[in-house]
This record gives structure tokens, C-alpha cells and sequence, in this order.
């Protein structure tokens, strides 16, 4: 099947592609390096999914987060195409057979993380390899400007030499003019290379900004007026329980989410969200890649966010059906402090950065020169406190040293168990007649989980085998490590922690190579995202939509007439200078509560009276004391 159209109903069952999609996908079919730029939720898999299965070989995609690959992985599988991803915690043996299949079998997407396109055992297979297309996904992470640099990128111009009549697709949801040009210098991309970027516009999506001293209050007024499925983001894993908790005694269904919770917890409270049997989940930024929920009508951000790309894609999760939403940011002095601070903080010292990376080689119990591409179970909690160190700062170190190349942090990894019988047939059933307690084991796995078990690491579940076997989960771990001690089996235990990966070997920490000038630029490109974020939040005049358009160099003179400032503007114009002038004078006497001044009007009149508080405050015009009374400023 050569034809996109025919393969698009054939495994997605559409009829036609969204705007820019067949575009994109000719391009590439064409033979042109093309970077495409759609918005969160604009169908960008497609786009290089659908030409590479109209092309001969293997699709290798390159993208920097597990859960991300592992969805994509899992949807592919789900159409009856097959794929298989390479990411951290998976044995050399499993990696092994993963890469013969891509050779000889019938995989038709190879997922790696960045990582794995240096190491030798990947680079000597991919010679062997028929490939068919290159496809980078986030590529804003390859710019040294994007939001989310990652230096493993770099590596995919040296493999690119490898292949280098294989056509590459970069695709990202954000970029800022540096950052598109940054992509296609660093990817090498051919004179020929397209570009296709679909409007930053969302004409359904309404952007607010409200400063704000009791949020959680404001909180309950916005959920009350706009009804339906909601996200609440948040910057700690603490106040996701506190804000959630909060929801829930003001009678609003609510649930927290953060990437300390098990993977089974995970799993369960998104899909709560999902289904709508939660009303909203109260998230940090862990929450959200690869969602697929169309009827978000709300996303709120209570605290900044510490630059516009990713308040973008996280504001673009409402409103995918194209149907009316909101998008609102909540903040005061507190947090625009907070954000000029956090500038210092996220850029730990050289000094900090090696003693944050001796500590962690002692903590791993890493010998000089080894270590290279292992993973390792960690807990940043346990470590800070073996060695009393900041939580904060020696947080942003080991996001430093990820930028710097030497490791790899993931917060929230998680891997089902997996096993995989090694001997043959007959090796197996003499084992099976020697060993009448395991011969039952043995009898449930391959009625469970099929003759694949010979040939691949199959995901198991002993619960799922114990409910079978109406035995304990434990007593069946067991059985299974004695199956491995046996030699029968290759059984790896569930992963639920989050982990390290040494990305080079282990340094002495007085040869420790820091990029100085990397550190420098990557704070000044930081410091410049944040100072984006205030002028956005303080901007009360301009459309909303169109200060985010310019951001990502998409000019426009056209108001959105949905967002805050725009419907602030008409308001105050039209309903609100009689209730202003009023409120103005009330505490020009004195500061009042809000309730005070709402009693000065008819009961009729007071959501009036809210908004045109709402608008005062916005314009800083007004400010709540610390007794909960409201001044002017």
C-alpha cells in the first residue's frame, strides 16, 4: 500500500487528512528534509507514521521521553503495525533481540531515545538495517534556545552521516524563529528541506491572565462558571494533594497526579480523568504527554509556568474538539518573585554541579571509568539527605548535568515485568517432567501468553497469574526466580522508581569536562523565557492570543475577541465604568472586603460587580491586604 490516503483509512479509519498533514507527508514522500510545526493535539504522528509505511524499511524515531514512545509504541500495535521501542532499563539481551528483529523481522517503527544512537551495539546493527525514514520528534530539544535542550540530540547529525540518503521529518509542537532555524542547521537538513508550520491561533480557546492573592478562592469561582473536564497545573507534588483536596470539600470531583506516585496510581487516576468519573486532576508538568482527551474545557495554571512553549502546549490540552475553552493563568508579586529567583536557582554554580556529580557517583557506587549507559534505581529524597544537601538546588544540578551530557534523569520510570523462556521446546518439557510444581507455572504462561514467550520479552503480570493459579503475587515471584536461577527463564522484575543513567563513564570530578559557556548561554536563554512569561502576564491591553502568536513569530493585527484582554477591553467599555468609578470611590474612604462592596449594589447586580472587581484587580489598580480587604494601590 503506496497510497497515504488508502493507509490513512486502512489503519486510522479518517477519510481525509487535517490541514497541512498531506502536505508535510508529500513532502517527505518526496524525498525533502522537512521540519513541521503543528500545535498539541494537531495529529503530528501521522505525518510521519503514514509516509513511512508507504515507504520501504524501517521508520527510526528518535524521541527523548519513555511514556511518550511507549503510547506511540502501544497505539501502533493496537492498528496492527509493528513497533518496538529502545529505552533505558531494558537488558542488553532484550535490546539484542529488539535490534534482529528490526533487521530480519517485520518492525516496521524502531523508538530509541537520543541516547542510544552513539552506542556501538546500535550503531553496527543500523548498518545492517534497510531504513526507510528518520523521524525526530520534540526536535526543539536539539536547540541549545528550545525550552527542553537535551545534548544527546547533537548525536543525530553524526548518525545522520551513517544514512545519508535517508529522508528526515522533525516534528514539534513549539518554536521560536531561533529555534526553527536552529533544528534544521543542527539536522543537517538538505537544500531541498520544507518547512510547514500550521497557525498558532486557536480561535476556540480563550487565554486569561488574573493577578490574584487567594487563588484557591478564585479557583472555585472559575470551576463554578465553566463547567466540564479540567486540569489544575501546579509547580509542587505537594500542593497537587493540598489544591485537590481543597476541591474536593468545596464538592468538586478532583483528583492529584505527579510523577512521585506509583505507575499503577498514574494509570489509575488518568484514566478516572479520562473517562470523565473525575472532573479534574490537579497536575504538575509530569501530567499530560500523549493525552488524548478532546473535551477539556478548562485548564488553569495556579502557579507560572517558566516559559510560554510550555504554557502553550499545556494551555492547548482544552478545547481539542474545537468547541468553546478556557485557558487561565492565576498570579501575584509572590510568584513574578519567585519566577526572577528561580533564575539563580535553576543554574546551580560549576562548583555545585561537581559536587552534586561526586556525590551521586558515591551514592551509585560508581568506579572511575565505568558505568557508561548503565541504569540505575534513585531516590532523590533518600540521596539529599545521605549527603545533606539542598533539595532545590541539587534538583536543578542534576537537570545541569543532564543538559551537560553526562546523565540522564528520569523522575518517573516505570517497566512491567517481562520475561522470556530461553531453552527450547524439549529442554523445556524435560524440565517441565523433572519439576511438577513448576510444570503448572510453566503450563500458564504459554496458555496466557501464547509461543511469542520462546522468541521476545513478553510484559507479565503475576497478579494476573497468581488470580489464575489462586496463588499469592508473591508466591509466584518466587517461582519465577527460580525459574531464572534455573536458567529456564529470563525474568525481570517490575521497575517503579525513578532512575540515573550514566550517559558517559564515570568521571574523577577533577577532570569532570563542564561546557562553561553552555551553562551561561542555556541561563540567558532562561532568563529571557521568563521575562517572556512576566510581560505576557502583565500585558493588559493587547490580545492575549496575539502576544503568544508574536512570541512563536506569527504576527497578526486581529484580535481574538475571546481572550482576557479583549473581552476585559469590551467589557469594561460597555458594563463596567459605573461600577468601577463607584468601587474606586468606596475605598478611596477606606479598604473594604469584597463582600462590603458587593452589599453597596442589588442582588441582581452583583456578578457585575465580581467582574468589574476582577478587572480592577487585573489592571493592578486594586490589591487585597493581608486581612483579606481590598485597597488601592
Amino acid at each position: 500500500m503506496t497510497d497515504p490516503l488508502k493507509i490513512l483509512y486502512h489503519y486510522w479509519g479518517y477519510t481525509a487528512f487535517r490541514p497541512l498533514q498531506d502536505d508535510i507527508i508529500h513532502a517527505v514522500l518526496n524525498g525533502k528534509d522537512t521540519l513541521a510545526l503543528l500545535p498539541t493535539g494537531g495529529g503530528k504522528s501521522i505525518c510521519f507514521q503514514v509516509p513511512a509505511l508507504a515507504k520501504e524499511g524501517v521508520c527510526i524515531v528518535v524521541s527523548p521521553l519513555i511514556a511518550l514512545m511507549k503510547d506511540q509504541v502501544f497505539q501502533l500495535n493496537e492498528r496492527g503495525i509493528k513497533a518496538k521501542a529502545i529505552y533505558t532499563g531494558l537488558s542488553q539481551r532484550e535490546i539484542d533481540i529488539i535490534l534482529d528483529n528490526a533487521i530480519y523481522g517485520d518492525i516496521k517503527f524502531l523508538y530509541v531515545s537520543p541516547e542510544r544512537l552513539k552506542t556501538e551495539i546500535f550503531i553496527a546493527r543500523v548498518t545492517r538495517m534497510k531504513i526507510g525514514l528518520l523521524a525526530i520528534d520534540e526536535a526543539h530539544c536539539i536547540s541549545q534556545w528550545g525550552y527542553d535542550f537535551r545534548p544527546p540530540y547533537l548525536e543525530i547529525a553524526t548518525f545522520r552521516k551513517l544514512i545519508p540518503e535517508v529522508t528526515c521529518i522533525a516534528l514539534t509542537a513549539t518554536a521560536t524563529k531561533e529555534v526553527k532555524k536552529d533544528i534544521q542547521d543542527k539536522l543537517l537538513f538538505n537544500q531541498s528541506a520544507a518547512l510547514f508550520q500550521k497557525s498558532f491561533a486557536r480561535a476556540n480557546l480563550s487565554y486569561s491572565t488574573f493577578y490574584e492573592e487567594n487563588k484557591e478562592a478564585r479557583l472555585l469561582r472559575i470551576l463554578n462558571r465553566v463547567q466540564g473536564s479540567a486540569v489544575v497545573y501546579v509547580r509542587s507534588r505537594k500542593k497537587t494533594k493540598n489544591i485537590a483536596d481543597f476541591l474536593i470539600r468545596n464538592r468538586i470531583s478532583a483528583t492529584f497526579y505527579h510523577a512521585g506516585l506509583s505507575n499503577a496510581l498514574r494509570e489509575e487516576r488518568q484514566e478516572k480523568w479520562i473517562k470523565n468519573r473525575v472532573r479534574v486532576i490537579v497536575a504538575t508538568n509530569a501530567f499530560g504527554m500523549g493525552i488524548d482527551k478532546p473535551d477539556v474545557r478548562l485548564v488553569v495554571h495556579i502557579d507560572l509556568p517558566d516559559n510560554l512553549e510550555a504554557y502553550y502546549q499545556e494551555a492547548g490540552r482544552a478545547g481539542r474538539d474545537e468547541k468553546k475553552a478556557y485557558a487561565v493563568m492565576l498570579y501575584n508579586k509572590a510568584d513574578v518573585d519567585q519566577l526572577k529567583t528561580n533564575i539563580e536557582v535553576s543554574y546551580p554554580s560549576p562548583a555545585v554541579l561537581k559536587k552534586t556529580y561526586q556525590a551521586l557517583a558515591n551514592y551509585l557506587k560508581i568506579a572511575a571509568g565505568s558505568g557508561y549507559m548503565e541504569s540505575y534505581e534513585f531516590d532523590l529524597d533518600a540521596f539529599v539527605q545521605v549527603f545533606n544537601l539542598p533539595y532545590l538546588l541539587t534538583y536543578h544540578a542534576l537537570k545541569k548535568l543532564e543538559e551537560q551530557g553526562l546523565i540522564q534523569f528520569n523522575e518517573s520510570f516505570y517497566a512491567p515485568s517481562k520475561l522470556m523462556i530461553k531453552v527450547k521446546h524439549d529442554e523445556l518439557y524435560q524440565y517441565q517432567v523433572a519439576n511438577k510444581q513448576a510444570d503448572i507455572l510453566i503450563k500458564v504462561l504459554l496458555r496466557v501468553y501464547g509461543g511469542e514467550i520462546f522468541n521476545h520479552f513478553i510484559n507479565v503480570n503475576e497478579n494476573k497469574i497468581a488470580g489464575v493459579l489462586k496463588k499469592p503475587a508473591v508466591f509466584i515471584k518466587r517461582q519465577l526466580e527460580e525459574l531464572q536461577n534455573a536458567g529456564i527463564i529470563d525474568y525481570q522484575p517490575i521497575k517503579d522508581k525513578p532512575c540515573i543513567v550514566m550517559l558517559t563513564e564515570r568521571a574523577m570530578v577533577e577532570k569532570l569536562s563542564l561546557n562553561i559557556r553552555l551553562l551561561e548561554e542555556r541561563k540567558k536563554a532562561y532568563a529571557d523565557k521568563v521575562n517572556a512569561v512576566i510581560s505576557y502576564i502583565e500585558n493588559k491591553v493587547t490580545c492575549q492570543t496575539a502576544l503568544l502568536l508574536k512570541y512563536f513569530d506569527e504576527h497578526t493585527k486581529e484580535k481574538c475577541g475571546i481572550c482576557g484582554n479583549c473581552t476585559r477591553n469590551i467589557n469594561r467599555t460597555k458594563n463596567h465604568n459605573d461600577f468601577i468609578d463607584k468601587i474606586l470611590i468606596e475605598l478611596r474612604k477606606s479598604p473594604k472586603s469584597p463582600e462590603q462592596l458587593l452589599n453597596l449594589w442589588s442582588v441582581s447586580q452583583k456578578d457585575v460587580v465580581v467582574q468589574a472587581i476582577e478587572v480592577l484587580l487585573d489592571n493592578k489598580e486594586i490589591v487585597y491586604t493581608q486581612n483579606g480587604k481590598l485597597e488601592l494601590v
